[in-house]
Order: structure tokens, then C-alpha cells, then sequence
């Protein structure tokens, strides 16, 4: 069976245009709040939280209301669009009105709008995929819909580079014209999705070519079968455990350093305009590349050994990065060393959840990993927050390095779940990571 390539880069759209704003949002948002509405690092990071407390709750409820909607334009695309126009809207209203405006209560309700609005449709755009996709070809769709993302987060930092220029005074950045850029990409890339993939068809026509292939069935099966049976036994579930401190812990580490980054270079290296978004782009990129060889060198040493590889690469460079006294461009070597660790650590991390779980568990145990994912990134920029604003900025790459040495220490813990996986059958599959 062959995967639909066309179908399957139109249906990434949605995805596209999701990280596109995901960039924009990480990167400027944390500077507004700074610089336009003179709020702490606390305030600052407890903001840049809700968006992953929203998505604890948001994302499985409209994932799972998207399963029971049955609508003549399909299941997932009326919320994909209604949501995408949401937060166009919003996004106008949040730069050009509430931003302006000074008000901060103003600015908060708009941004809290535009963050539902993301969080109705982010689970549907996802499950897309999958809907309209044989089983046996999801590794390869998804890492289609990856590359896709990857397209959209670029696309923000390119236009960043190009769009925003330096002010004598950080609230006075003009953000209207990266603002206008995104908005146009988001529009476009829905106004595609909705023109090209009419759901219902596609699915009827998958279900006269054999139809999807799902493993629901078994699944289900196998878990009737193993209802009341025994839990995991004490000794995976150690190592299950350690490694869920681990995705935690190097959560807590990478996500601090992100949400304040756009800050960071402002008050400690004196970068005024959006020439850190090069910074960022070649850690995108470098961790894009990275996921053929990772994926090969993971078939060869085992995930645990390739992860801990991606952890030490990690804290290394943000060691290195603390002590830096201001912008060079070598920064830009240990960025990109920082997105192959990245990518070294989410090739290989929820494959060993995966490992360790029975097959009627799966859903179980990937809702865990993502608790604990999400947990950390609610946490991180709070608690990196107020050591920027009480301490000193100077505390954010040791704060990283903390987090990222007891990764390392619980990850050294994890037992089980280390298996060398099967080369790729195509080198797309490379690209089906876990973001």
C-alpha cells in the first residue's frame, strides 16, 4: 500500500499553520508582555504557561468531540477552519488593538481568546492525518505532516529576520508586517486544506481500496482480553517511571531556554532586532537534518545510549552558552549542536514509553508522556521566570544545565524499553517524530 503524497502535504497544511503561530507566538509574545506591559518574568512566564495548561484539557476534548462530529464537510475540517479564523481574528485584534492599546486586563482576554482558539483546533488538525490515512503508511504520513510544521515554524523565523527591525525602544517594534505575514499564511494554508480535502470522499474512496487498516480492533480486542490482568511488572515500571522524570526534567530545561530566549539576547547580549530568529532558525533546521542519522545511529547503539548522547550535547552547549558575555557567532554552532540534541532525545523517547506498555495500553501510556511533557512546560517558565526577575538573566542557561544534568541522572535509571529499532523502509520515516 502507498502513501498518498499529494493529499497527505495538502492535509499538512493545517499543521504548517499551526507552528507558524506557535513560532510567532514563543518568540514575540514573552517581549509584548516585557516591554509593552512592563510585567515581571514571573507574570511574564506564568502567561507564557497557559497556553500548555489550556492544552492538558483543550486538546482531548476537542479530539475526542471531533470523533463523535459528523458533519457534511466531514469530522475535523469545521473545526479546523472555524478555529483557524478564530485566531486569525484574534491574533489582529491582539497586535493591532489590545497592544496599542496599553491596557493589560484588554490584552490578556484577547490573548486567552487567541489560545482557545488554537486549542480548538490543534487535536483535530493532528488527527487529520491519521483519519484519511492507512495504518500502514501513518509512519510515513506523519512524518510528512512533521516536515510540514518544520516548513511553518522557518517560515515565521525567515519572515522575523526580514519584517522586524530594530527600535531605539523594544515596546516601539513594529510587529504589523510579520503579523500580516502569518495571518496570510494561515489563511491561505486553511483556505487549501478546506478547497482540496473533502473528507468524507477520501474516506469512502480509502474503504473501497481496503479500507484504513486500523489496529483498533485488535487492540481492543487485547484489551478485553487483558482486562483485569496484571499491571506492568515492578521492575518496567521503575524504569517507566525514571524515564518520565527524564521527559520532565529535559522538558523543563529546553522549554525555559526557549520562552526566554527572545529576552535573553535583548538584556544580556544587547540584540534589538529579530536577527536572534537566525539563531533559532539553524537550530530548526540543523534538528530536521539530523533525524536521518539519528534514526540510524539509533538502530546501531539503542535509543537510551542515543538519547543520553542528545542530553550531554544539550547541556554541554548550554554551559558554554552561560558563559558567553555577548552575541557571536559561534553561538550559532552550539544552537545547532542544541537541535540535534533535541532531535537525538524526541526520535527516540515515546518510542520507549511505547516499548514498555502493553498494546491495549498504548493510549494510556501516551497520555502520561504527554502529562508530564505538558506539566513541565507549565512549570518551567514560572520557575524560570522568577530567577530571571529576582536573580538575574545570567540564571537561565544554569537553570538548563540543572534540569538537564538530572535528565541525564534518571535517564541513566531507565532499564527497560532499549531496543535497537528496525532501520526505516524509507528514509521519510525518519521524519515520524514526536514534537
Amino acid at each position: 500500500m502507498k502513501l498518498n503524497y499529494k493529499r497527505t502535504i495538502l492535509i499538512g497544511f493545517a499543521f504548517l499553520s499551526i507552528c507558524a503561530f506557535w513560532q510567532f507566538y514563543d518568540n514575540e509574545i514573552p517581549k509584548i508582555l516585557k516591554y509593552n506591559f512592563n510585567l515581571g518574568e514571573t507574570a511574564t512566564g506564568a502567561i507564557m504557561a497557559l497556553d500548555n495548561v489550556f492544552a492538558l484539557f483543550m486538546l482531548p476534548f476537542f479530539g475526542a468531540l471531533s470523533d463523535k462530529t459528523d458533519t457534511r464537510f466531514g469530522k475535523r475540517i469545521p473545526y479546523i477552519f472555524i478555529g483557524t479564523v478564530m485566531a486569525i481574528t484574534f491574533l489582529t485584534i491582539l497586535i493591532q488593538v489590545a497592544r496599542p492599546s496599553g491596557n493589560l486586563v484588554f490584552f490578556i482576554v484577547i490573548l486567552l481568546l487567541l489560545l482557545i482558539s488554537m486549542g480548538i483546533y490543534r487535536s483535530p488538525a493532528v488527527s487529520l492525518m491519521p483519519d484519511l490515512t492507512p495504518a500502514p503508511v501513518r509512519s510515513a504520513g506523519n512524518a510528512i505532516i512533521n516536515l510540514m510544521g518544520a516548513l511553518g515554524g522557518v517560515f515565521t523565523l525567515v519572515m522575523t529576520i526580514l519584517l522586524v527591525k530594530a527600535a531605539n525602544n523594544a515596546a516601539d517594534t513594529n510587529y504589523t508586517p510579520l503579523m500580516v505575514s502569518i495571518v496570510v499564511l494561515m489563511a491561505v494554508s486553511i483556505m487549501i486544506l478546506v478547497l482540496t480535502i473533502k473528507e468524507r470522499s477520501i474516506k469512502k474512496q480509502i474503504e473501497k481500496e481496503g479500507g484504513l487498516g486500523s489496529l483498533g480492533e485488535k487492540i481492543e480486542k487485547e484489551i478485553k482480553e487483558n482486562e483485569a490482568t496484571d499491571k506492568l511488572p515492578k521492575e518496567v515500571f521503575r524504569s517507566l517511571s525514571f524515564l518520565l522524570l527524564s521527559v520532565a526534567f529535559w522538558y523543563m530545561a529546553y522549554n525555559a531556554v526557549t520562552t526566554a530566549y527572545t529576552r535573553y539576547v535583548e538584556e544580556v547580549w544587547n540584540l534589538k532586532d529579530g536577527s536572534y530568529a537566525t539563531t533559532l532558525l539553524i537550530a530548526t533546521v540543523a534538528a530536521v537534518l539530523s533525524y536521518i542519522p539519528i534514526g540510524i545511529i539509533s538502530s546501531k547503539i539503542g535509543r537510551k545510549k542515543t538519547i543520553l548522547g542528545g542530553v550531554v550535547i544539550m547541556t554541554i552547549c548550554y554551559l558554554v552558552a552561560a558563559f558567553l558575555p555577548h552575541y557571536t557567532n559561534s553561538i550559532n554552532i552550539f544552537f545547532a549542536l542544541i537541535g540535534i540534541g533535541w532531535a537525538a532525545i524526541n526520535v527516540n523517547s515515546y518510542p520507549m514509553v511505547v516499548e514498555m506498555s502493553k498494546s491495549g495500553d498504548i493510549g494510556k501510556y501516551t497520555g502520561t508522556y504527554y502529562t508530564f511533557s505538558m506539566a513541565a512546560q507549565v512549570f518551567t517558565p514560572i520557575l524560570s521566570g522568577m530567577l530571571l526577575e529576582y536573580v538575574s538573566y545570567r540564571t537561565l542557561f544554569p537553570y538548563a544545565v540543572v534540569f538537564s544534568c538530572l535528565a541525564f541522572c534518571t535517564m541513566i535509571m531507565v532499564k527497560h524499553g532499549d531496543v535497537k529499532p528496525a532501520k526505516k523502509e524509507s528514509i521519510l520515516e525518519n521524519f515520524d517524530v514526536d514534537d
